[in-house]
């Protein structure tokens, strides 16, 4: 038995090897990741934007990012040869693009709401909450969705707590009302948003998965959210 282990990880080890050796760079690039990769520099794009107090701006990108992801997923399934090494790497980055996306990115557009009226230390503990629900939340599904994939195949049916990527609606979502609230007064409601949305990446709770038809309703969800953020933009 312990021979036969042995003999496992010599021939995981060669595996790697060669696809080190075949590699110029690290990681992998087939057209699966395409989607996932490219919801970073939008997302590199919305932070600026947040720095500079362009919000609408830092929104859509981040609404960008949710539209890939939205699909990524599905790109991913049509790929019928994938290895267990690129299998394993597409949840790894997948939710560490996720933990950029819709974990940082809503706490530095939080921190760039903030005027001198607002207590940065209460905020600061607010906004790192946000970011820490998001990091639990992403490993546990790592780490339950590789358990899943051992023991059953097809894609899981529900989610466990509210999805990280649902902040990618959720958080344009309060900022239609970001010219009818005062700036302070927004920041706040804000911050408890976010608290609010931190509770429930991590209850314990079902959400059945979306189908086609949940997909194609967000999307019409998002198109909504976006047309009244950009009414609200020249108010």
């Amino acid at each position: 038995m312990e021979t036969l282990e042995v003999s496992e990880i010599d021939t995981a080890n060669e595996s790697c090897e060669k696809r080190h050796k075949s590699q110029l760079f690290l990681g992998f690039y087939n057209y699966t990741v395409i989607l996932t990769y490219m919801a970073i520099p939008a997302t590199v794009l919305g932070m600026a934007a947040a720095f500079c107090g362009k919000f609408y701006i830092s929104l859509v990108c981040i609404m960008f990012a949710g539209l890939c992801d939205a699909f990524d997923g599905k790109v991913a399934r049509t790929r019928k040869k994938s290895t267990e090494a690129e299998r394993k790497f597409g949840i790894q980055i997948d939710s560490l693009v996720d933990l950029v996306c819709y974990g940082v990115t809503p706490a530095i557009i939080g921190f760039n709401l903030l005027t001198p009226r607002n207590n940065i230390t209460i905020y600061s503990l607010v906004f790192a909450f946000y970011i820490l629900a998001a990091i639990i939340r992403l490993a546990y599904y790592n780490v339950t969705e590789e358990e899943r994939q051992e023991k059953e195949t097809g894609h899981r049916k529900y989610f466990c707590g509210l999805p990280v990527t649902s902040a990618a609606l959720l958080i344009p979502a309060v900022f239609i009302f970001y010219k009818v609230m005062r700036h302070n007064y927004f920041a706040t409601a804000y911050a408890v948003w976010l608290a609010m949305i931190a509770l429930l990446f991590i209850s314990n709770f079902k959400l059945k998965k979306p189908g086609i038809r949940g997909l194609i309703i967000m999307i019409i969800l998002g198109g909504g959210v976006l047309a009244a953020l950009l009414i609200t933009a020249t108010m």
